[in-house]
């Protein structure tokens, strides 16, 4: 990528795309392994070399000018472009680079997830891994929209992942953890701490209380509700990342 001033480099590339994603140049530079003081002095290097602002700056948030968002259009296009190049390379040698987007659920049971990501990282030590937690619906638009690889879902039973390629791992029907209602929450750690503090009511999968049953109180549901785990990925070309990461996960299972 070129502009009539000179040339656009692909690591001053990276740097926009994360200060974007993160909305921080402190962020940034810490997913990019740098500096603040070298990220800044490139971004602003670029915005030189265009001859317009990418970002606008206040003491407490960074966001994307107009000029900014389009060129991050191509931008993003051009990062992922690289990366899928050195992927292919590597795939085509045999081995796994560049770095696993992993979203998760709070409340997954199905698999142990720390197991599973140091069989990944030792099966594959030159990957890396990034992890992001969200709710089941967010991280199937992620996985659409290309920003995340692989994600564990936690869906109502007869709902099933939409948009994506996927396969069911548990099925555990929801048990009752007993106390007053007072509260309402959506996690499942402040629901268990609410329900040991006398507070609250609530409905979670087995797994998810088993570590606080000296604290809590189930009872168990007839004809109760049933949480079934799925992971989920891309369905028309996952990354080798992720091909690899849901053999591992095959292997466990």
């Amino acid at each position: 990528m070129t502009s009539d001033h000179g040339t656009v480099e692909l690591q001053q590339l990276r740097y926009v795309v994360a200060v974007a994603d993160t909305g921080s140049f402190t962020r940034a530079a810490e997913r990019c392994h740098v500096t603040q003081s070298a990220l800044s002095h490139q971004v602003a290097a670029l915005e030189r070399e265009l001859g317009v602002r990418l970002f606008a700056r206040t003491s407490r948030s960074v966001r994307a000018t107009e000029s900014g968002e389009a060129f991050l259009r191509s931008a993003r296009l051009a990062v992922r472009a690289a990366d899928q190049a050195r992927e292919d390379a590597a795939a085509a040698a045999g081995e796994v680079v560049g770095t696993l987007r992993l979203g998760i659920i709070p409340t997954v049971t199905a698999v142990d997830v720390p197991a599973l990501l140091v069989a990944y990282r030792t099966a594959h030590p030159a990957a890396r891994v990034e992890l992001r937690e969200g709710n089941s619906d967010g991280l199937m638009t992620a996985i659409r929209q290309g920003d995340l690889d692989v994600a564990f879902l936690g869906l109502r039973e007869g709902v099933e992942p939409q948009g994506v390629a996927s396969r069911p791992l548990s099925h555990e029907p929801l048990v009752a953890v007993r106390r007053d209602v007072a509260f309402e929450s959506d996690t499942a750690a402040s629901l268990i701490g609410l329900v040991a503090a006398g507070l609250a009511v609530t409905l979670l999968a087995p797994g998810v209380v088993r570590g606080y049953r000296d604290v809590v109180d189930t009872v168990a549901i007839q004809d109760g509700p049933v949480r079934v785990e799925h992971l989920a990925w891309d369905a028309v070309a996952p990354r080798s990342a992720a091909r690899a990461f849901l053999d591992i996960v095959a292997a466990a299972s």
